[in-house]
């Protein structure tokens, strides 16, 4: 299956959660694209202790496009 993620929020839990998705659907076999858009391109500033943005980031193995 071909997903698309489009995040355009800055917000840490709301961006960790679809970072986990689009994950998930990667271990499963599927192709996966991600779009950070709008405020979305401050994900780096976006994570906490207890939302690890940058490191769901860093386990992706599709396209990742900002």
């Amino acid at each position: 299956m071909r997903l698309l993620f489009i995040i355009s929020t800055n917000d840490g839990e709301t961006i960790y959660n679809a970072m986990r998705l689009a994950n998930i659907a990667v271990e499963k076999g599927d192709e996966v694209s991600v779009f950070m858009l709008g405020k979305g391109v401050l994900f780096e500033q976006a994570g906490t202790e207890e939302f690890d943005v940058m490191g769901e980031i860093n386990k992706f193995q599709g396209d990742f496009f900002v």
